[in-house]
């Protein structure tokens, strides 16, 4: 579902240090979360159910730190 960016909050990541490599997020509504590229904020903006955008990151920490 299309879902306007105007008037959201953009945060970034604490952890992206001072790369410019990063990615910020915005509540668009309950359950809905706007990305973007921090690099071009005009630019494009992928809009995420917020259950499904949950989903993704736990399972890329998951890959990321495999028990030991």
């Amino acid at each position: 579902m299309p879902c306007s960016s105007d008037g959201v909050r953009w945060r970034k990541s604490s952890y992206s240090g001072g790369s410019g490599n990063c990615v910020e997020f915005a509540l668009a509504r309950p359950g809905q979360i706007l990305v973007r590229d921090s690099k071009i904020p005009g630019g494009a903006v992928l809009s995420f159910p917020a259950a499904a955008l949950t989903a993704f990151l736990t399972v890329v920490v998951q890959e990321e730190n495999p028990p030991a």
